[in-house]
């Protein structure tokens, strides 16, 4: 009898054999992929945004609070998938076997056309930028071939083009990183990974000698006053149950007038993009050694890491600079916080601390920064694309692996393709502003399979059991259902344009499910 009589579906053409993903990533690896995937730009610039939109010191780290509670408790969640089915794909794998392949696929479809893709685009072209500090004819402005200029119409909530199309040497730059780190990470987990560790130690670095110099000679006694004096009440100003918040409602819309629990979670638009990217270390589960249990420890180590820098750098942006501002102020201290300028908080800290250097130290470290993000998210990323295509729901050639190096090739140059194509056309900065909502839509779904699997599967194995289950699950997804709700009622330009993206995966699952899977396709494996 041969095996082909053992397993009638396998196809005649199949490969006789398939190399298979290699577990070399460690835990100290694992970790920093986790905290370089979450540390990019955001927390550079975003706390311009929210503290325009807090106008409260204390509602200001507030918001940094209600992401930090969530992100912990996702991360503390997905350790219980990640343990019992450690598989390359990750969250994919799990909405798959929760849920559904649909579900599944719709989340991996999300994530090449926007989430992953989009993100990485936008770090790259921020470190084209940045490099502009120290080399002046890298810049947006200055084009190589500007092909368009596609002016801005308004369809519902959505208002869609205003973009430039074209090469400009800073996108070129951020185009040459896309093209650098698809090939560096084709040589194996192991060079990718060595990348991440040594930009990631490099980041963190950066980011502990920010709030180390703020806390030290970054002391400014006109910040402290405005933003702590008076016996702390300028610290609690506006931050009431009975304080209201203007909120423009979509684009153009009327002005409504908020409490702190509505205020709260629109801000959370730029503190969960910045704390975003943790899961990426579940897309590479089938690398990690010793997976039930470094899976978990490394969420928990990774996010809880970077949580406590994020919230203590916002601390110290603001014992450095006042909240409030003046937007044609002349100096950094005149803008503050809301008015720092182009929202470069992190800059005008480290101009204020060190005014002859500052910017270009502050450039050094969003380009170290930016260029670990880009690592990890395109080391990631590829490993959801291999297992669709394993599940015949994606290119077949992005199920192969490299017969020597072990990495799904196929996987990083499509991905790269897409991050070019993006990077050229200029959607992406649109594109990230719609993803919060659909990534939120997914983190609810994909932590609520904590609790159908614990009902369908109840004899799986499970190393690590989600801590706190099952208050703290669920109480994650009343926060994110509650913000989904807030965005669904005044941005609406953050949430339709979102679930647009997420629905039209629904065609392109039908006809990728026609197609049969990798594994009905392999060779099964035997044994003497």
């Amino acid at each position: 009898m041969t095996t082909a009589d053992l397993v009638p579906n396998r196809h005649p053409d199949a490969p006789q054999e398939q190399p298979k993903l290699a577990q070399t990533l460690g835990l100290f690896s694992s970790t920093t992929i986790v905290i370089g995937s979450m540390i990019g730009s955001g927390i550079y610039i975003v706390d311009a945004d929210i503290a325009r939109g807090t106008d409260s010191p204390a509602l200001f780290l507030a918001a940094w609070i209600v992401t930090g509670v969530m992100t912990l408790i996702a991360a503390l969640s997905y350790g219980e998938l990640a343990a019992m089915m450690p598989k390359a794909g990750g969250q994919y794998v799990y909405l798959r076997e929760a849920l559904g392949p649909l579900w599944g696929f719709l989340f991996g479809w999300t994530l090449f056309l926007v989430i992953q893709t989009g993100t990485i685009a936008a770090v790259a072209v921020a470190f084209g930028k940045f490099l502009g500090v120290f080399f002046p004819s890298v810049s947006a402005t200055n084009w190589i071939w500007h092909i368009a200029h596609v002016q801005a119409w308004r369809v519902g909530p959505m208002v869609l083009g205003n973009m430039e199309i074209g090469v400009n040497t800073a996108n070129l730059a951020g185009i040459a990183i896309v093209v650098f780190l698809a090939i560096a990470n084709i040589f194996g987990v192991k060079l990718g990974a060595l990348i991440q560790n040594i930009f990631t130690s490099a980041k963190a670095f950066a980011l502990s000698a920010l709030i180390l110099l703020a806390f030290t000679i970054g002391v400014n006694a006109t910040a402290w006053q405005a933003n702590f004096g008076h016996g702390l009440s300028q610290f609690w100003k506006n931050a009431g149950w009975s304080s209201m918040h203007p909120v423009q409602v979509g684009v153009g819309g009327p002005t409504a007038w908020v409490n702190l629990l509505v205020i709260l979670a629109v801000v959370q638009v730029g503190s969960l993009f910045s704390a975003d990217a943790w899961n990426n270390i579940t897309f590479t589960a089938g690398e990690v050694k010793n997976p039930r249990r470094n899976l978990p420890l490394s969420l928990l180590l990774g996010t809880g890491f970077v949580i406590t820098v994020y919230f203590f750098v916002s601390l110290a942006y603001l014992v450095v600079l006042p909240m409030h501002g003046d937007p044609n102020g002349a100096t950094a201290l005149q803008r503050g916080i809301q008015y720092a300028s182009a929202d470069r908080v992190a800059t005008a800290v480290l101009g204020q601390v060190f005014p002859l250097g500052g910017a270009a130290l502050m450039a050094a470290a969003i380009l170290i920064s930016t260029f670990g993000c880009a690592n990890g998210m395109t080391l990631a990323g590829a490993r959801v694309y291999y297992a669709m295509s394993c599940d015949g729901l994606f290119f077949q050639s992005v199920g192969k692996l490299h017969p020597r190096y072990k990495t799904p090739v196929a996987g990083l140059l499509v991905q790269g393709v897409w991050t070019i194509f993006l990077c050229v056309s200029g959607s992406y900065s649109q594109l990230l502003d719609y993803i919060i909502f659909a990534e939120l839509i997914f983190y609810i779904l994909t932590i609520s399979s904590l609790f159908v699997l614990r009902r369908k599967r109840p004899d799986a194995p499970r190393p690590y059991k989600a801590f706190g289950y099952p208050l703290l699950p669920a109480l994650y997804i009343v926060m994110a259902a509650w913000i989904c709700i807030v965005l669904l009622r005044y941005k609406p330009q953050y949430t339709w344009p979102g679930l647009v993206l997420v629905l039209l995966g629904i065609p392109i699952y039908l006809f990728w499910s026609r197609r049969p899977t990798r594994a009905a396709m392999a060779e099964p494996e035997t044994s003497a």
